[in-house]
C-alpha cells in the first residue's frame, strides 16, 4: 500500500503448530511484519502470528510461544502461511487442516516453507499440482502424496495461489518472491539489502549447493558478479564474464552451478530483468530505451521475459508498480 492510499493492508497471517521450526517463523516475520522506515511509515503487510493453544511447544521443545491469536485469526487472512514440522509423519491436527481448507476454498494465497508442503498436501489442496519440499523429504512426500508434482531439486515453486520452498534459507527467497509480486522489484530489493540477502534467486535454482562457502578466495563469484552488475547496458555474453574470470566457460559454468545454484546465462538474463523492473517502475515508458539500458536488446525481448518471469506485460507491470500506482492491496 503506497503512503496515504486507504486501501486495506493486505494480511498475513501464519499459523503456528506444535513442533514448528522457529527458523521460518523467524523468515516470514522479517520479511512480512517488521516496519521498513526506508520505504515510508506505512508496513508493507498486516502481519499476525496465531496458533490453535495458548501456548504452543516448538521445535525439539526449544521454547513455548504464547501470546500470539487463537487460530480464528486464520480466518481473515489474504496470505495464510501453513505450519512447518519436521515431524512429517505426524498428521497435522484436523483443525488446522480445516482452516488451511476454508482459507483455500474463499481465495486466500498459501504458502508451506520446507516441510509445510506435507501440511498443504495433507489438507488435499495441492492435488494435481506443483509443489516442493526440503529435497531430504522428497520420497517420503511423494509416496503420501502422489497427486502432487513434486519438484524436488529447486528453492520454490509459484503455483499462483500456493506457493512452496525448499529448506530454511529458501524460505528467505520465497518471501522475497513474494514481496516482489506484491510491491514490484524496487521495494523488493530494498527488502533484501536490509536483509543482507540475495536480491533476486529465482525458484528454478537447485536446493543443494556443492560449496556454499567457496575456497580458496580467489574462485568467489563476488567480484565478477559486482562487474558484470555495473554492466548489464553493455552486450555482455558468457564468454565475456569467463575472460574476466580469466576461466574457461566450461569453469565458470561449474562454479556458478556450484556458488549460486544456476547458469551464468540464466543469472544474467535474472539480473537484466530485474534491472528493467526497476526502470519501469522508476518512470521509464519507453520499451525501447528500457530494452537498451538494461541489456535485454529489443522490446519484444523484454515483452516475452516480463510476461514469462512475472506473468505481466510491461504496461501491466507499470500501471501496478510504476509512479503514482498503488502497491498490491
Amino acid at each position: 500500500m503506497t503512503q496515504g492510499s486507504s486501501q486495506p493492508l493486505h494480511r498475513v497471517v501464519v499459523i503456528v503448530d506444535e513442533n514448528s521450526n522457529p527458523f521460518e517463523l523467524g523468515c516470514a516475520t522479517e520479511v512480512f511484519g517488521l516496519r521498513r522506515p526506508e520505504l515510508g511509515p506505512d508496513r508493507l503487510y498486516d502481519f499476525r502470528l496465531c496458533a490453535p493453544e495458548p501456548g504452543t511447544l516448538m521445535r525439539d521443545g526449544f521454547f513455548t510461544l504464547s501470546g500470539v491469536a487463537p487460530l480464528a485469526a486464520a480466518e481473515e487472512a489474504d496470505t495464510l502461511i501453513v505450519p512447518n514440522r519436521p515431524d512429517t509423519e505426524v498428521p497435522r491436527r484436523p483443525a488446522v487442516l480445516a482452516a488451511v481448507r476454508r482459507a483455500h476454498a474463499r481465495g486466500a494465497r498459501l504458502i508451506g516453507f520446507c516441510s509445510g508442503a506435507f501440511t498443504l498436501a495433507e489438507a488435499g489442496v495441492l492435488d494435481g499440482r506443483r509443489a516442493t519440499a526440503h529435497w531430504q523429504w522428497a520420497d517420503e512426500f511423494r509416496a503420501r502424496f502422489p497427486a502432487v508434482h513434486l519438484e524436488s531439486d529447486v528453492l520454490f515453486v509459484d503455483d499462483g495461489d500456493v506457493l512452496t520452498s525448499a529448506g530454511s534459507a529458501a524460505a528467505l527467497d520465497l518471501g522475497l518472491h513474494v514481496v516482489r509480486r506484491d510491491h514490484g522489484a524496487e521495494v523488493a530489493n530494498a527488502v533484501s539489502r536490509r536483509l543482507v540477502f540475495a536480491a533476486h534467486r529465482d525458484g528454478g535454482q537447485r536446493q543443494f549447493v556443492e560449496r556454499p562457502v567457496p575456497e580458496p578466495r580467489d574462485e568467489s563469484l563476488g567480484p565478477l558478479v559486482a562487474w558484470a552488475q555495473e554492466r548489464l547496458d553493455t552486450p555482455l555474453k558468457v564468454a565475456d564474464l569467463a575472460v574476466r574470470a580469466a576461466v574457461s566457460q566450461a569453469t565458470l559454468h561449474r562454479r556458478f552451478r556450484a556458488q549460486l545454484g544456476t547458469t551464468p546465462l540464466a543469472w544474467l538474463t535474472a539480473e537484466r530483468l530485474a534491472l528493467a523492473c526497476r526502470l519501469i517502475e522508476r518512470g521509464e515508458s519507453r520499451l525501447e530505451v528500457v530494452a537498451r539500458r538494461s541489456g535485454l536488446g529489443t522490446a519484444a525481448n523484454l515483452r516475452a521475459l516480463m510476461r514469462r518471469e512475472t506473468g505481466l506485460t510491461p504496461s501491466a507491470y507499470r500501471a501496478r508498480f510504476g509512479p503514482g500506482a498503488g502497491r498490491a492491496g
